[in-house]
């Protein structure tokens, strides 16, 4: 049944239009041991061995709406189509290549940048590198550095449980946005307490960041990109709002919801058939990469993550070589592949082709013990 909640307790939106407002942040200060996830081998959709491992209880609470939050998706929606119309009927060139630019730039942002980077520490990066991710991410508008990175870890560790921010065995729709228009499951906000985020804060550029957020997204993610076309090329002021602020980021958020909901719930399974996750190229193709989801719950610390080593479905991965070339990423973390192997002849769905060939690895290679590589960030030694 769903109830309305007394907006005195609801989550609301904040004023840079997150979507959703984390509620007071008590796990903010707290250091504990690193968090390793532990691959879940189990059939699709069973439940775990036992209620201490599972964080999903059988009683469930009232689903509770903000409708605040709903009135706002509404509205960004409507505005998003609008700004849509405007790029067939008012747009400049100029302004349509200034917003694509935007998309991809704020894409990078959170798949290199808040993903990669801090929630998985994939690879390191210098400080103009970080500094570069942090706007990105800043422009994509999807809450702070820490806190994307403290929910994705909180995804990762009880992927498809309640304790999943966006739990994908509730629903396409609940897993794409629905997780935004209501109240965080309890088990959300008190597993969310167990996870380190040490790492994180001790960077200075997400401590900036955290403390700078909503007046520099104001600037960085609709006013900026507005005023941009608007004074260099004449466009309409509104015509630039609708279209390089609005619609831009509108679509960048469901672009990237698209991993939450359509790639744990279609596509394949070479890696590990017993978890949702999946190998979806449509979800691939429009992030720059985040839509290889099977390998990535297999692996999550792969810089790549994927295993495919082209740059085709994959843009982000070049991204990151690039600035590993010129120095500004490095120590770029990778999985062998005889423990890819092993993964792929062990939980795979037999779609890999590494099923179907010979391999040049004994049986003792492919016996290695693959928790090393499946934590959700990699032990530092």
């Amino acid at each position: 049944m769903w109830h309305t909640p007394d907006p005195s307790s609801a989550d609301l939106v904040s004023l840079s239009i997150l979507g959703v407002v984390a509620e007071e942040d008590d796990d903010f200060k707290q250091r504990q041991s690193s968090v390793r996830r532990k691959v879940a081998t189990r059939p699709r959709n069973a439940p775990l061995a036992n209620a201490q491992e599972d964080p999903t209880s059988n009683r469930q609470p009232p689903l509770q709406i903000v409708w605040r939050n709903v009135l706002i998706f509404i509205y960004l929606h409507a505005a998003a189509i609008y700004g849509f119309y405007l790029c067939f009927t008012a747009a400049k060139l100029a302004t349509l290549a200034w917003a694509f630019s935007l998309f991809i730039y704020g894409g990078f942002g959170i798949t290199g940048g808040a993903h990669r980077l801090w929630a998985h520490r994939c690879y390191k990066a210098k400080w103009p590198l970080r500094v570069y991710a942090a706007i990105g991410q800043t422009i994509s508008v999807q809450n702070d550095i820490y806190e994307w990175s403290r929910d994705h870890r909180v995804h990762h560790k009880f992927s498809e449980t309640d304790a999943d921010p966006h739990n994908a065995r509730r629903g396409f729709f609940f897993a794409h946005v629905g997780w935004l228009l209501c109240k965080k499951h309890p088990e959300v906000k008190r597993r969310g307490k167990t996870i380190d985020m040490s790492d994180v804060l001790q960077d200075p550029i997400v401590a900036f960041q955290r403390k700078y957020y909503i007046p520099l997204v104001l600037l960085l993610a609709f006013a900026m990109p507005a005023f941009v076309p608007w004074y260099f090329w004449g466009e309409s002021f509104k015509t630039a709002f609708f279209v390089a602020s609005i619609f831009r980021y509108v679509f960048t958020l469901n672009v990237t919801w698209l991993v939450n909901s359509a790639a744990h719930l279609w596509g394949n399974h070479p890696y590990d058939k017993g978890i949702n996750p999946a190998e979806n190229k449509m979800v691939a193709f429009l992030t720059s990469g985040e839509g290889w989801h099977n390998y990535h719950h297999v692996f999550p610390w792969d810089y790549k993550s994927a295993e495919l080593g082209n740059y085709s479905m994959n843009v982000t991965k070049a991204v990151i070589d690039f600035f590993a070339w010129i120095g500004w990423a490095y120590d770029l973390k990778t999985v062998p592949e005889s423990i890819i192997r092993n993964r792929v002849h062990r939980t795979g769905d037999g779609t890999h082709p590494f099923a179907l060939e010979d391999s040049e690895y004994t049986p003792d290679d492919m016996t290695v013990n693959d928790d090393l590589f499946s934590g959700i960030i990699p032990e530092e030694h």
